[in-house]
């Protein structure tokens, strides 16, 4: 089959045509994937932000069809539609069993475990995925069912983007109704971010970033306003009077922009970085500050999302027209075209591409 291939960090991805599938073990699943996301942090995988071992298919947000299950899988069944969680939930680890099954213990091993073949080499999954191929093998508990009548070439976003961002608003922060947010970066993360906002009820929605084009869209999902960052503290005296925001989201992942995010929200707020930044990257802060500011300032893994129940709760909310991902998809492309799809992300040209695999 057809797959993209991560070799060294910093090359382009090489695309392939003899990739192959490994054997199912007894908890695995095969599935036939229909849409994949290209999310940032693919990209970041590939110029060297999100440690990967190489060579690796990348791909880590994508829907398809389950093929073939081993003989140990009990959640689904051959024919089930599915997304694919890059975080699983094994529902049996420690963190799954107080509640924060978005820091499953599994992920270990899932992203070690080598479920794909070329020229006889064992090649790893991104995250233990790899939807950037046409087939894959997984962990069952990588795996959420949706209903047969859920378009998976759609919902594919739901498995990374979608529920960080969302889930940061939601989860992570609790936005309140009536409370002022900002939200830095209007990436594909950061758009999510601003409808999880919007869908919490917060009164003001401010998108922050340096590409008019970003700035135009995030007005299109519920930012009522849109400033580059040399604009925002007359926005923040707009809004807040001065004070700062009660909640603010960075979903970059910059020391910059994390300590920005910690700067705009006011004594008492809330500052939650999404954003996924370099391990060598550092930020400081004065112990004064953090104790004269009484800030929650915490990070948001995955949305802090429960996906056995959080995926139901967003697909419940797009059927319902609250939550918009048609329109997050900027463009459809082969699995060929990722390399292209890269580099207008790069360029901020584009929130998500899409893999179409039928």
């Amino acid at each position: 089959m057809k797959a993209a291939i991560l070799r060294a960090v910093g090359e382009p991805l090489e695309i392939r045509d003899d990739v192959k599938v490994c054997d199912l073990g007894p908890g695995d699943v095969h599935v036939k994937l229909v849409s994949s996301g290209v999310c940032h942090s693919d990209l970041s995988a590939q110029n060297g932000t999100i440690p990967s071992g190489t060579p690796c298919v990348l791909g880590h947000e994508g829907a398809g069809v389950v093929l073939e299950c081993g003989d140990q899988v009990r959640r689904v069944k051959t024919g089930d539609h599915v997304i694919i969680s890059f975080t699983p939930a094994c529902g049996v680890c420690l963190p799954c069993m107080r509640g924060q099954s978005n820091l499953c213990n599994f992920l270990m091993q899932m992203m070690m475990t080598p479920h794909f073949e070329i020229g006889g080499q064992k090649v790893v999954g991104f995250t233990g995925c790899g939807t950037f191929a046409e087939e894959l093998v997984i962990s069952e508990h990588a795996l959420v069912k949706v209903a047969d009548d859920i378009p998976l070439n759609v919902v594919s976003l739901i498995g990374c983007g979608v529920t960080t961002g969302v889930g940061a608003a939601i989860n992570t922060a609790g936005i309140k109704p009536g409370s002022s947010v900002a939200v830095i970066g209007a990436g594909g993360v950061g758009i999510a971010a601003i409808q999880g906002a919007r869908i919490a009820g917060a009164a003001e929605i401010v998108a922050i970033d340096l590409v008019e084009s970003k700035l135009e869209m995030a007005k299109k999902f519920g930012a009522t306003h849109a400033v580059k960052p040399s604009d925002i503290e007359g926005v923040k005296n707009e809004v807040t009077r001065g004070e700062g925001f009660d909640y603010v989201l960075e979903c970059i992942g910059h020391p910059s922009t994390i300590r920005q995010c910690f700067d705009l929200a006011r004594r008492g707020g809330t500052a939650v970085v999404v954003g996924v930044g370099r391990m060598d990257q550092t930020i400081q802060f004065s112990a004064f500050e953090l104790f004269f500011s009484e800030k929650n300032f915490k990070g948001s893994m995955y949305g802090s999302a429960n996906v056995r129940v959080d995926f139901d709760r967003l697909l419940r909310l797009w059927k319902a027209g609250k939550l918009d991902l048609e329109g997050m998809i900027s463009r459809r492309i082969r699995v060929d075209d990722v390399n292209d799809a890269f580099r207008a992300m790069q360029a901020g040209e584009v929130i998500r591409s899409v893999i179409d695999y039928n």
